[in-house]
C-alpha cells in the first residue's frame, strides 16, 4: 500500500514507520524538514507546515495515498487541512485517552461520545490539550462522520526513548533525593510502550474497522509502587512534599483503559508488569 506519515520521526512514530517498512509498504513521510530520520532510501519525504493548509494543499496536490497515518494532528483545523485537501482511502489519526472526561477504570471507547459535544473549527492554542484533542475528535465525527476514519487513543506513551522525560521524573527524584509534590500517589493509571504504539498503528492499517479504538498495555500500576520499586531498588528515599516540583503525571484520576476492540481484532498488547521494572531499571542506570 502506499502510505502518508505526517509526522514519524521520532518516539513511537519511529517504530510505526520501521514496522510499514517491514511490511513491504510504499512509505512517504511529512515533514519540516529540520528532524533528521534514519530511514535513508526507503521511504519518500515530503517537506510540509503541518498547521497552514495552503502548504498541504500545494504538498499533496495530484497525490493519493491508501492511508494517511496522522501523528501530529492536535485541533479540529488540523483534521479540517487533511480531509480536505490530501485524497486518501483511509486515515488513521492519533487521538488520546485524554478525550476521555475524565478516564476511570475500564474505560470504554463509546465512553467520549464524539457527535455529542460543541464543535468549533479551532487552531492548536485555542484550548488546554484535552480540550484540543476533543475538537480533532469532534471534527472527524461531526464533520466527516461519511470518510473512512480511525482515532487511536492512547494513554502515556513510555519507553527508553521518551522524550518527555516524564516517569524519568520519578526516578530521577527519587534517587537524588528531590522534594516532588505528587497529588494522586496511589492511583492505578494506564501506560502504552513505546513500540508498541507504533505497532498497533501499523497494525491498522489494513484492519476493517473504523471509529474509535483504544490502545494500552494490559494492566495499571500506581507511582507510588514505581517510587517503592526505586527505593528497594538503591535504597533512596522519595521526598513527597506539597513545596516540591509539580510531578508530570499529577491531576490523572485512577483509571485503566479497555482494550477488547482491539484485541477483537487479533491484537493482543503486552502486560505493564511484565516490563515495566525493566524501564525503570534502565532509568535508575541512566541517573547513576
Amino acid at each position: 500500500m502506499k502510505i502518508l506519515v505526517l509526522g514519524g520521526t521520532r518516539f513511537f512514530g519511529i517504530y510505526t514507520v520501521e514496522n510499514l517498512l517491514a511490511k513491504g509498504h510504499d512509505i512517504t513521510i511529512a515533514t519540516r524538514g529540520k528532524a533528521p530520520d534514519g530511514y535513508g532510501s526507503r521511504v519518500r519525504r515530503i517537506t510540509v507546515e503541518r498547521t497552514k493548509e495552503e502548504s498541504i494543499k500545494s504538498a499533496f496536490k495530484g497525490l493519493h495515498y491508501d492511508v494517511v497515518i496522522d501523528k501530529i494532528a492536535y485541533c479540529s483545523n488540523d483534521i479540517r487541512y487533511v480531509m480536505d485537501n490530501v485524497d486518501f482511502d483511509k486515515y488513521i489519526y492519533m487521538s488520546s485517552t485524554s478525550v476521555y472526561e475524565p478516564k476511570h477504570i475500564n474505560t470504554l471507547e463509546s465512553d467520549f461520545n464524539g457527535m455529542s459535544g460543541d464543535f468549533v473549527w479551532c487552531d492548536r492554542k485555542a484550548f488546554p490539550y484535552e480540550q484540543i484533542k476533543r475538537q480533532a475528535e469532534y471534527a472527524l465525527w461531526q464533520k466527516y462522520a461519511g470518510r473512512n476514519w480511525i482515532a487511536v487513543r492512547y494513554p502515556f506513551a513510555i519507553g527508553k526513548d521518551d522524550y518527555t522525560k516524564r516517569l524519568l521524573f520519578y526516578v530521577e527524584h527519587t534517587l537524588k533525593s528531590i522534594p516532588m509534590d505528587i497529588n494522586n500517589l496511589e492511583a492505578q493509571m494506564g501506560f502504552i510502550r513505546s513500540d508498541e504504539a507504533g505497532k498497533f498503528i501499523s497494525f491498522l492499517t489494513d484492519k476493517d474497522v473504523k471509529g474509535a479504538i483504544n490502545g494500552s498495555a494490559v494492566g495499571t500500576v500506581s507511582m507510588k509502587e514505581i517510587i517503592n520499586y526505586v527505593e528497594r531498588k538503591t535504597g533512596a528515599k522519595a521526598i513527597i512534599d506539597r513545596e516540591g516540583d509539580p510531578a508530570p503525571y499529577n491531576g490523572e484520576p485512577e483509571y485503566s483503559i479497555n482494550t477488547e476492540k482491539a484485541e477483537a481484532l487479533g491484537f493482543r498488547f503486552s502486560v505493564l508488569h511484565d516490563w515495566i521494572y525493566e524501564l525503570l531499571d534502565y532509568y535508575i542506570e541512566l541517573v547513576k
